[in-house]
């Protein structure tokens, strides 16, 4: 499938152990997405990540501080865009792969059967609530990939923002274990954004009206003048 494909994986060395940790065991290298699954390519991991990048900057550009929009509104408009236009992409038939398994707020997609979910925070430092697994969500992973193999795993993206709220970057994890235990910390190579305006208020940022009879010159620059009397 054309975007499907990836480039030869390079093996990621384990990390050199320091003098306080020669006693511990080596800590296994991470894997690659796809070397997880298959159906977990670049191509489709850039497709998703770039929904969820829609989404979010949708909601900041929406966003009306003078009508009391702050971070906490923002964010929860920008996890509702980015579930729509994953939703969306999946009804469309756009991406053949994408389905949707749990349309409720704990949102799980699938990527030709896998299951994945998103979150917004540090890719490294993943929250308890970051690693609830739904019921309905191990069962499918386990139906991916078995048992033993899915056991305690889990794949997330991880929606890293700027202090505008823009998305900085999108990690593919796969964790594991009450601990989160990163076996596959990837970045996603997201393309530069094309500069399409794609909402009804990318116009330029909002602005509060003028007083009566100012104008974008000055105040009272646009105002009629008095006609003298003849």
């Amino acid at each position: 499938m054309p975007g499907d494909s990836h480039p030869t994986p390079t093996p990621t060395p384990a990390p050199a152990l320091g003098d306080d940790q020669a006693g511990a065991p080596p800590a296994p290298p991470r894997r690659l997405p796809w070397e997880l699954h298959p159906a977990l390519t670049e191509g489709r991991l850039v497709a998703a990540a770039q929904l969820l990048r829609r989404g979010r900057e949708d909601a900041v550009r929406l966003a009306d501080p003078f009508a009391g929009d702050d971070p906490w509104s923002i964010g929860c408009r920008a996890y509702s865009f980015s579930r729509h236009q994953v939703a969306a992409a999946a009804r469309s038939g756009r991406h053949p792969w994408l389905k949707v398994l749990d349309k409720t707020h704990h949102f799980v997609f699938l990527i030709e059967g896998v299951p994945v979910r998103f979150f917004r925070g540090d890719a490294e430092d993943p929250t308890k609530r970051t690693l609830r697994q739904q019921e309905s969500e191990a069962e499918q992973l386990a139906l991916a990939l078995g048992g033993a193999e899915a056991e305690g795993l889990m794949f997330r993206l991880a929606v890293e923002t700027g202090e505008g709220g823009e998305v900085s970057r999108v990690v593919f994890l796969a964790l594991r274990g009450e601990e989160g235990r990163a076996e596959c910390f990837w970045p996603i190579p997201l393309p530069a954004e094309d500069g399409v305006a794609r909402s009804r208020n990318s116009g330029g940022a909002w602005q509060p009206p003028l007083p009566m009879g100012a104008s974008a010159g000055g105040a009272g620059a646009g105002a009629p003048k008095p006609r003298r009397r003849r």
